[in-house]
């Protein structure tokens, strides 16, 4: 029977947490990760109504987008809807988990689930992030390069969008000279040696270091293994905010609205004036975008799909865009379907529920 961390450790295989913000609280927030799992409802905010759900469907996993814990809780004595869920769920030994920003930023995330829904095409992370990945140098004799290589690539190394076992290699010749402590694979102590080596580089995510590094070693022949590690400045085309992509036809602005209302089941609204332009190249991003209308606007996008701007911020697009602000948990909600996607697809035998609660906060007369 599978238990939490199982659940848990395949969905930061999916959207590690080295990749959320550093404001986020994303992981498991209760619950005890050896606990057997009878069964998980996934949801966008986990409340009071949730975890009620929960227990009358018999899950004790509630895997949710929006952490419940957000800031530091000093006591918990019901006062407020944040400790009641957390005293409910605990009384109920429901476990918690948030997989927030870093499904965000992941490129088969949030913003995936909204462009899929909107039917776009050749997709693009938005604001690729920079800072997460490493390049790995080192020196490997050439009988047994790739042996050492593939165990890197199987821990994570090397792989670069839709490509896997990317590396780079240079024939050259390596030099070491054992003292009568050492114990080598090849060549004799207090002997010089030349050995036919491949100088290997190699990049990857920088939050395997611990996984690449320890595959390099353990698959390695060399008693001491030399290598180098070099954070990149690099962006990294799989992570980051947002995501833009194309509609397989240009639309009006009239039918491109039309369209999304459609395609996201939407009651209402909120857009910019029309400027009579077709759309055809659309940037999404879930929950609060606003921060994005420049790359936006950069990409080329003509529409721009998002939640929570501001009034005065409507006046930024300038009749260059077109912003459509669809609310933060209408551009979200389908977040749960992706969620349980992933889920029962790797688990087969767990019952996995999408929550019925309609969480929003904001209602419409």
């Amino acid at each position: 029977m599978a238990k939490i961390k199982d659940i848990t450790d395949f969905l930061e295989q999916i959207a590690p947490r080295a990749y959320q913000e550093g404001y986020d609280n994303a992981g498991l927030l209760t619950g005890d990760p050896k606990m057997e799992v009878k069964g998980v409802l996934c949801t966008l905010d986990c409340t009071e109504l949730v975890v009620d759900e929960a227990v009358t469907k018999q899950c004790n996993l509630i895997v949710a987008h929006h952490p419940i814990v957000f800031k530091g809780l000093k006591q918990l004595n019901g006062k407020n809807y944040v400790e009641r869920t957390i005293i409910k769920a605990i009384k109920n030994d429901i476990a918690i988990y948030a997989i927030h920003t870093n499904l965000d930023n992941v490129h088969t995330g949030v913003n995936r689930k909204i462009a899929d829904c909107l039917g776009l095409n050749n997709l693009r992370v938005l604001a690729p992030k920079a800072d997460t990945l490493t390049k790995l140098e080192t020196f490997i004799p050439t009988q047994h390069t790739d042996e050492v290589l593939n165990a890197m690539h199987g821990a994570g190394a090397g792989h670069i969008g839709n490509y896997s076992h990317c590396s780079f290699r240079i024939l050259g010749t390596g030099t070491f000279k054992p003292n009568d402590k050492a114990n080598p694979t090849i060549g004799q102590q207090n002997q010089q040696e030349f050995v036919e080596e491949n100088k290997v580089e190699l990049i990857f995510p920088s939050h395997l270091q611990a996984q690449v590094v320890g595959a390099l070693q353990k698959a390695h022949p060399y008693e001491e293994v030399a290598y180098y590690l070099q954070p990149l400045k690099n962006t990294n085309q799989e992570v980051g905010a947002g995501m833009v992509g194309d509609l397989e036809q240009p639309m009006s602005e009239q039918d491109f609205l039309a369209h999304l209302k459609k395609s996201m089941q939407l009651n209402t609204i909120k857009y910019t004036p029309l400027s009579h332009k077709p759309i055809q190249r659309v940037a999404v991003c879930g929950g609060a975008g606003s921060f994005l209308l420049g790359t936006a606007m950069a990409a080329g996008a003509q529409a721009f799909v998002t939640s929570d701007f501001k009034y005065h911020e409507f006046f930024d697009a300038e009749e260059k865009i077109m912003i459509a602000d669809i609310g933060h948990y209408e551009s979200e909600v389908f977040t749960k379907e992706l969620l349980g996607a992933f889920i029962s697809e790797n688990f087969a035998n767990i019952a996995t529920y999408l929550s019925e609660v309609n969480t929003n906060p904001v209602k419409y007369f």
